[in-house]
């Protein structure tokens, strides 16, 4: 029997979670607000609709949706990013964009997944964090991650529900800097801070494989809290080291960012993310990450970039 899920961002992540359903022979019901959006979505089979997250009455249509294949829509999947280029700030698109589609979501779904971030968790001076350890966002980023966190508990559907905080995605077309190794330029950022990371294809396989184990499980007792990355911290250093040699570039240069900038925030954080109860729910559930650490990612991304 096929299953029908309701995407609200379908990005970088989210449209390789929806094809992936789709292979599945599953259905992907997603929303967006950017009209050349809906062209590109409709033309890779998604069934896509008009809606922004910071506008309830653009969401009226959550209670109309058609039911796709055998079964009306029982899931929901919010994974919106925010685009510094609009006006709604990041708390109105992250903790109340979520609370205005769960309010208009039919009652059919049943279940719901967010994808929140390690930023949630504070500066570690180099230390370990994990579920168990105390939030403490330092950006904006974090904190309306926390928030939207805090809306998902306090509704009922949160009792079936995952909070997802990823890592740093990385992936084909998502290596930064690639272009200053190429050319020797020195990165604005420290060499030796911890970079936290997952490959989009294994997170968007974790996220599809939670998404069935909530289906199935009979206790409401979520929110269930995942710290997603590969359990394998890298030092910035290293990582952009590895970049280099599969480019046949020199060795990175690293000179300080300004103190101002988000390059020197991000790296103040300084922490390293113990994904261990992730990677033992996995092992259970018979699942291994495709990409362990980052050099195997990194020789999938430039080999796939190259060929491109």
């Amino acid at each position: 029997m096929s299953a029908t899920r309701i995407i609200f961002g379908c990005g970088y992540l989210g449209f390789r979670v929806a094809k992936g359903w789709k292979a599945f022979g599953d259905h992907s019901i997603t929303y967006t607000r950017n009209d050349n959006r809906v062209l590109e979505l409709v033309m890779a089979g998604m069934f896509t609709g008009f809606g922004d997250v910071t506008q309830p009455e653009t969401l009226t249509s959550l209670q109309e949706l058609p039911a796709l294949g055998d079964t009306p829509p029982e899931s929901l999947l919010y994974a919106v990013g925010f685009d510094r280029t609009a006006s709604p700030d990041i708390h109105a698109v992250y903790a109340g964009g979520l609370k205005n589609v769960l309010t208009a979501l039919p009652s059919s779904v049943t279940r719901a997944i967010y994808i929140s971030t390690t930023g949630v968790y504070g500066t570690a001076g180099g230390g370990w964090v994990d579920e168990t350890t105390p939030t403490d966002p330092q950006r904006e980023g974090g904190k309306a991650s926390l928030a939207a966190e805090e809306v998902l508990k306090a509704h009922p559907l949160g009792r079936r529900s995952a909070i997802l905080r990823l890592a740093g995605i990385y992936g084909p077309g998502r290596v930064p800097y690639l272009e200053k190794l190429r050319a020797n330029e020195p990165i604005a950022a420290p060499s030796e801070g911890w970079l936290n990371l997952i490959h989009v294809d294994d997170a968007a396989r974790i996220l599809a494989a939670v998404d069935r184990w909530l289906a199935e499980r009979a206790a409401d007792d979520g929110p269930h809290v995942f710290c997603v990355s590969d359990g394998s911290p890298v030092v910035r250093g290293e990582y952009y080291a590895e970049a280099a040699r599969l480019i046949g570039a020199p060795l990175p240069r690293f000179t300080t960012p300004p103190a101002d900038s988000p390059a020197a925030a991000r790296a103040g954080a300084d922490r390293r993310v113990n994904s261990a109860k992730l990677h033992a729910w996995m092992a259970a559930a018979g699942l291994s990450l495709e990409y362990p650490s980052y050099r195997e990612g990194l020789a999938q991304i430039l080999h796939t970039d190259r060929a491109i």
